[in-house]
């Protein structure tokens, strides 16, 4: 199943390049590939050492029709704790 591999590639793609993948809420298809919308948790040191809630980084990545990933982008960042806007 496609859908699959498209999970595969961008799951892969995160945990080499930036940070594991908390949780994928969104892929589309589309004419020209896939939409795929990542959430991921951004912790840095001052967040742990006071104490502070994660953070979770929102990113929207695309995909060609041969499954390589064109272009991704952090779309917002939010406390872990907060309840997502997003439609």
């Amino acid at each position: 199943m496609e859908i699959i591999k498209v999970l595969e590639v961008v799951k892969s793609f995160f945990n080499e390049y930036l940070l594991p993948v908390h949780k994928i809420t969104a892929i589309e298809e589309t004419e020209k590939g896939w939409k795929v919308a990542v959430e991921i948790i951004e912790e840095n040191e001052y967040m742990k050492s006071h104490a502070k809630d994660q953070m979770i980084g929102v990113y929207h990545v695309q995909l060609n029709k041969q499954l390589e990933i064109t272009t991704f982008k952090r779309q917002s960042m939010r406390p872990r704790s907060a309840i997502p806007t997003d439609g």
